[in-house]
């Protein structure tokens, strides 16, 4: 008998200490199932309430449906310059083309004086100015008349906001081509140089903002804004910044429109995912003339004719 109470008194304490583990693991389960559940939650809440913005110019139904066909997307980035008093004006201009059969992301960049139709206006000026004239809804159909191909979304991202974003994910790392130091508007005395650099977000905005001491002047900026544009996808994909989601969904909030509900991020994270895989950079060919004492940057027919072959599709 003595020996029997004795036993039971030895597993007793095993008994409790197994509900123990057990208990701490549910826990564990419980509050990454709720932590899980507070970042949806304020995504959605964010893009729905503070990001979401549609525009004439893009037929959110056609869209709707190439992405669940799983078909080809183009998506209009616009690095937007805007301060006290000023309307704005689109700094960068780059189309996104996603091909989810192929596992292929194309980044063609639009140096920012490209001379173009203004749709809506009738009038031959810089690109970039389109923004100005309309805001994105103008920049859009410009650049679909110029390309002569739909732009299924758009992406417009305030540039000061991208010095936050970098900060949020912890900084990011480019392979720098030029050795230079900063002009002093951003960083001032900071080196640049040649190499693998990491920058903060402040570095990294003067990064993409340089031209003047470039060889290759705008050209060279265009490539500095596509290497950091890379960068941070591939710094936000990484399973470093999942602690930082939140923070990552607070700042695009303040800083970015698009016509994507939340919805249709979560399909193209889904369906386009692979598109990271094979990613090639272009920017269109041109020559700088100067027409009626005015620079522009003239993009020949068959260079327009080349893109509107790479990024596939005709306007509707």
């Amino acid at each position: 008998m003595k020996e029997t109470r004795l036993k039971r008194r030895q597993r007793k304490p095993r008994r409790i200490w197994r509900k123990l583990v057990m208990a701490i693991v549910l826990l564990m389960i419980v509050g990454v199932s709720v932590y899980a559940f507070s970042i949806y939650s304020n995504a959605k809440e964010t893009v729905n309430g503070k990001m979401h913005k549609n525009v004439d110019s893009i037929d959110t139904s056609v869209t709707k449906g190439k992405l669940k066909d799983g078909k080809p997307l183009n998506i209009l980035l616009l690095g937007v310059d805007q301060r006290p008093g000023d309307g704005g004006r689109s700094d960068a201009l780059m189309v996104l083309s996603l091909d989810p059969k192929h596992d292929e992301m194309k980044l063609i960049s639009i140096p920012r004086d490209t001379r173009a139709e203004i749709a809506g206006k009738g009038t031959v000026d810089k690109i970039n100015h389109a923004y100005a004239f309309g805001g994105a809804d103008m920049s859009i159909a410009t650049v679909e008349n110029m390309l002569d191909t739909d732009m299924d979304y758009f992406v417009e991202v305030n540039m000061q906001g991208l010095s936050e974003l970098v900060d949020t994910i912890g900084g990011i790392t480019v392979d720098n081509q030029i050795d230079w130091y900063d002009e002093g508007y951003y960083k001032k005395g900071y080196h640049y140089e040649k190499g693998n650099i990491h920058l903060d977000g402040d570095q990294a905005l003067g990064y993409v903002r340089m031209r003047h001491l470039d060889p290759e002047g705008d050209f060279g900026r265009t490539k500095r804004q596509r290497m950091v544009i890379q960068a941070i996808v591939d710094k936000g994909a990484s399973v470093a910044t999942v602690s930082k989601i939140n923070g990552l969904i607070d700042v695009l909030g303040d800083n970015m429109n698009t016509n994507m509900d939340f919805d249709d991020m979560k399909s193209l994270l889904m369906g386009y995912k692979g598109a990271r895989n094979h990613v090639e950079s272009y920017m269109l060919q041109g020559s700088g003339q100067k027409i009626g004492g005015v620079y522009y940057y003239v993009v020949p027919d068959e260079e327009i004719q080349k893109v509107h072959g790479m990024i596939g599709g005709t306007k509707s």
